[in-house]
């Protein structure tokens, strides 16, 4: 018997030995294709689940590969899962309902697979199929669609979602790549259209279409009623006064309410029933370790739930951990009972239990790396000795670009690969001991006794990923529809202003075409296709006062000619302003040979737009004309390292350089980072502000005045009166919309012959409009770092169990935590909560009203990472960066300003780690 043979004939659990990761997909669809009906992967982790779900594709493209995440929140969460998740996982069971047609593999998590859910007649049950010409009342199915855990939206762009639009009703149904759009002819379903949410363009009609529900935890007449009585039976006559009751009674869904499903369903079931007989499991190396740390996290959760609910009654009622949850001994036995193999990279002993897979892992090339040895000829002498010893080389590239480059770069050493657009077609050029290049999304290869897999992270080692950006024109479409609402005035570019009607469906050329409908003064209409937006626009105006056009007359030409001669008008000033900035003069900076090795001591790759930026300011320099330059971007997307460079090409040219900061503790954070970069090069930083000592401002104002400090950076300390320069040649000002009127003039007035450089990442609107209309020049740097990871936001009540939870958390994974509130006075009772609920985390308090001594010493030392948490006010707000520190609360978040909250947001999240 084969090895697949004998894997699917096994009644016990095995150990499948010698299994590297990379070899898992293709065992896991050979097993698919050899099992009589379906087989399981679980892996110990999503991305896991991900990796293997995305290379199992391109082993096997016969194969249906269906993916079952858990759900991405915690136990016991004030927050529900993604209606993308639970799309995700509702799409997959509804798809083992039905009968396979072909071989079928289901990629999962332990944590969604020892996870209870919908059993196989409530899911058959609450799928429907809907159908042209079908009769049904709108408003009827837009309350199932709420009862089903769909949410209302302006437009539809994700899984869950659905919009109303008069007759139109669009939704994007869960399991499905496409929207949906039904169109109403009173209570008969006219047309079912299939649509992009991209550009909510229609591709095609269809005939009927599935529609599942988009979450687990439904509110339909039955499931509340059920709810309402067990949740009474639970937690006696007090519940029916907390907000979970209260708000299932009124038919509103509530964050976290899924956490009581079992309250809602019964009975509940796993993955396992609703996959059948005859079914092929395996689970990765490290399942066993995950569940155990799974148990635990429950439990923990749990009992911290119970604390809470014991010290304020009525506050959060959890269910049993194994309501929703496997308990251990539910696992062992699931294992036995489905006979679960265990796929381990190891040897293990040739006993009855274990199959020997004998896959060994791919060539590790790391020690050719770290000798900063040629990887290319490495790899070139390596297929040679495969072909001698009658084996075949493949090579794996992430992408057709990669593989192109590879093919290339290979070439030039003597390597000549073959390009093959599948697995089958790179496994008969192996055959033959020649070597294929193939795309294949793999981390790690394999090999084998005829071939050797490599992936291009074997060869080149670890990879860094840039998320592709979705499409501009579709979310300017997006934006635009978003913002119109059936009784809007827009502004036509041809027409004029007219009344927003809606979006309607046309007959053209007897196929059906999405148009907007505008109205005109004296009721005429005019429809302009969905593809033709970009011509439409919301009148600034809310209505009052504003006359509709009438489509073909004079009056709306002229008020445009009457415009454009206006735009002239300024654009004359502009121009004059312009000419005369530009018969200034200014000393040019320009970079030395030193500049090379200055910039190689910058750590990371440049991103695009920082390159830009930074040539932007380089060439600014040295034209002869002061710059006066605005670089706008993200929090922590690379602002200052433009400063950096800007400062050393300038004081090197024996210019002064003046770096403003609106608050002490970014001064203090910007004079470490330049003293560190500039170590070794002739010139001397100091630094002003509240926390500087007398005697050392007072010697740094006289090294301003002799010429002998060449860097300064400070506060507002910098622009006082008393401060002189002897050759100040570039004023760089970071977050420039914290300072005052007072401030600003004091910078106009040090400004008229200098270099200007402005750093923001959120300008005010008439420093943004100055740079968008030409007066100051303007660099965008809009690209995230090379694998930074978005941010993660949550906005929930105060919640003990939810702080502590978030805070262990982080500390359990390495890492620091902000907690930030907007007032001294609330510092003492904040500490005492620290002290009585989280005693296990020390944690240190600054604030703008410390000595500056003691803000100086506390801040050192949080960033030396003595303490856990820094607990302050405002003070963290601006640039600070501090890249262990990871998680932040924001205590009363409504006190706090917009930008306040961005700039916030942007002091977590620096590095690596999802914050």
């Amino acid at each position: 018997m084969t090895p697949i043979e004998k894997i699917r004939a096994a009644k016990q659990p095995l150990t499948l030995a010698r299994a590297p990761s990379g070899f898992l997909p293709w065992l896991m669809t050979d097993l698919a294709r050899a099992a009589s009906t379906r087989a399981v992967f679980i892996a110990a982790d999503e991305s896991a689940m991900r990796a293997l779900a995305d290379a199992a594709e391109w082993f096997a493209p016969e194969v249906e590969i269906l993916s079952f995440p858990a759900w991405d929140c915690l136990p016991y969460d004030r927050s529900s899962p993604s209606l993308r998740s639970t799309s995700e996982r509702l799409a997959t069971l509804a798809a083992l309902q039905r009968k396979p047609a072909g071989p079928q593999l289901i990629v999962t998590t332990i944590n969604a697979i020892t996870q209870r859910t919908l059993t196989p007649f409530r899911i058959r049950q609450l799928s429907a199929d809907l159908r042209r010409g079908e009769a049904i009342d709108r408003d009827r199915l837009i309350m199932l669609l709420q009862a089903n855990g769909y949410v209302r939206t302006d437009t539809v762009a994700d899984a869950g979602e659905f919009a109303v639009r008069g007759s139109l009703v669009d939704l994007f149904p869960a399991g499905h790549e496409q929207g949906l759009r039904i169109d109403f002819f009173g209570d008969e379903i006219d047309s079912l259209r299939v649509f992009d949410p991209a550009d909510q363009r229609s591709i095609g009609p269809v005939e009927s279409f599935s529609l599942l529900p988009a979450a687990e935890t439904l509110l339909d007449e039955e499931s509340i009623k059920r709810f309402r009585s067990r949740y009474r039976e639970l937690f006696g006559a007090t519940a029916t006064g907390d907000p979970l009751y209260q708000a299932v009674s009124d038919g509103r869904r509530l964050a976290g309410m899924d956490h009581w499903l079992q309250l809602f369903e019964e009975p509940l079931t796993t993955l396992f029933d609703h996959l059948g007989e005859g079914v092929v499991f395996v689970r990765e190396a490290g399942v066993e370790q995950a569940f155990e740390s799974r148990i635990e996290a429950v439990t923990d959760y749990h009992a911290n739930r119970i604390r809470a609910a014991t010290s304020e009654p009525g506050s959060y009622r959890p269910l049993a951990p194994d309501a929703l949850y496997f308990t251990a001994g539910e696992w062992t036995a699931a294992i036995a009972a489905h006979a679960i193999h265990q796929a381990t990279p190891f040897d293990a002993p040739d006993a009855k239990g274990v199959i020997d897979l004998e896959i060994a892992s791919a060539r590790d090339f790391t020690p050719e790396r770290a000798a900063n040895e040629n990887i290319y000829t490495a790899a070139t002498a390596h297929a040679s000795a495969l072909a001698k010893a009658g084996s075949g080389l493949i090579l794996a590239a992430y992408s057709n670009g990669s593989r192109e480059r590879l093919t290339g770069l290979l070439a030039e050493h003597g390597l000549a690969a073959q390009f093959a657009e599948s697995w089958q077609e790179a496994q008969g050029i192996a055959a033959k001991a020649r070597s294929a290049l193939v795309t294949l999304p793999l981390d790690h290869g394999f090999r084998t006794a005829q071939f050797e897999l490599l992936t291009e992270q074997d060869l080149l080692g670890d990879r860094l990923v840039r998320r592709r950006k979705r499409k501009r024109d579709a979310d300017a479409f997006l934006n635009q529809l978003a913002t119109m609402t059936p009784g809007d005035f827009v502004v036509h570019r041809d027409h004029g202003i007219g009344r927003f009607e809606g979006l309607v469906s046309i007959p053209v050329g007897r196929a059906p075409h999405d148009c907007v409908a505008l109205t005109y003064s004296g009721g005429d209409k005019l429809y302009v296709p969905v593809e033709n937006i970009d011509i439409l626009s919301r009148h600034g105006s809310d209505g009052d006062g504003v006359t509709l056009d009438k489509l073909g007359g004079v009056a709306w030409q002229n008020r445009k000619a009457r415009m454009k001669e206006r735009i002239r008008e300024i654009a004359g000033d502009l121009l004059k302003t312009a000419a005369e900035r530009a018969l200034r003069e200014a000393e040019p900076a320009h970079a030395d040979s030193a500049y090379p090795s200055f910039v190689d001591r910058f750590p990371y790759a440049e991103t695009e737009d920082q390159d830009r930026a930074i040539a932007d300011v380089v060439g600014d320099l040295g034209s002869g004309r002061p710059m006066d330059r605005l670089v706008c971007g993200d929090v922590g997307f690379g602002k200052t390292e433009v400063a950096l460079r800007a400062a050393f090409i300038a004081g090197m040219a024996g210019m002064q350089v003046a770096i403003v900061c609106p608050t002490t503790l970014l001064a203090r954070q910007h004079y470490t980072s330049f003293v560190e970069r500039f170590r070794g090069f002739p010139l001397n930083i100091g630094r002003l502000s509240r926390l500087v000592p007398a005697a050392e401002a007072k010697a740094t104002r006289e090294g301003l005045t002799d010429g002998t400090i060449d860097i300064i950076i400070g506060t507002h300390a910098i622009l006082a009166k008393s401060v002189e320069f002897k050759r100040l040649g570039l004023v760089i000002v970071d977050e420039e919309q914290r300072f005052g009127v007072t401030h600003k003039e004091r910078l106009k007035a040090l400004k008229t012959d200098v270099h200007m450089l402005t750093l923001t990442a959120t300008p005010i609107p008439r420093t943004l409009q100055m740079a968008m209309s030409g007066l100051r020049e303007l660099s965008v740097i809009q690209t995230p770092p090379i694998d930074r990871l978005a941010v993660r936001t949550y906005i929930s009540p105060w919640d003990p169990v939810v702080l502590r939870e978030a805070l262990l958390r982080e500390h359990y994974r390495g890492g620091q935590s902000f907690f930030v509130t907007p007032r001294v006075a609330d510092l003492p009772d904040i500490e005492k909560f620290f002290r009585d609920v989280i005693p296990e985390l020390t944690y240190v308090v600054a604030h703008g009203q410390m000595a500056a001594g003691d803000v100086e010493d506390r801040m050192s030392a949080f960033y030396d990472r003595k303490y856990d948490i820094l607990i302050s006010t405002t003070i963290v707000e601006s640039g600070l960066d501090i890249p262990s520190a990871n998680t932040m609360i924001i205590n009363r978040a409504d006190r706090f300003g917009l930008a306040q909250l961005y700039q916030l947001r942007g002091r977590v999240g620096r590095s690596k780690t999802r914050a």
